[in-house]
């Protein structure tokens, strides 16, 4: 192996991805279940309340896993851009 190889993975790109795949799949769980998806995701972004997200399709979990102001930030970054 030649240890003159370098490497490169844009981390920020992959969380991106992460962000965006899995803002996709807990929004489709709320809708599923009759939520006002924007609603009570703008509600759990500013509360931090998981209350606010069900645990249908383990859409809670899955948004528990975000770190919440890397959402807010992915968010404005994708508004701006």
């Amino acid at each position: 192996m030649d240890e003159d190889t370098v490497v490169s993975v844009d981390t920020k790109k992959i969380n991106e991805e992460v962000v965006k795949d899995t803002l996709k799949e807990v929004y489709t769980s709320l809708e599923e279940k009759g939520y006002n998806a924007t609603s009570q995701l703008v509600g759990y972004l500013l509360s931090g309340d998981l209350g606010y997200i069900s645990s249908y399709k383990n859409a809670r979990n899955k948004v528990a896993n975000l770190d919440r102001a890397e959402v807010v930030e992915f968010l404005l970054n994708s508004f701006l851009k």
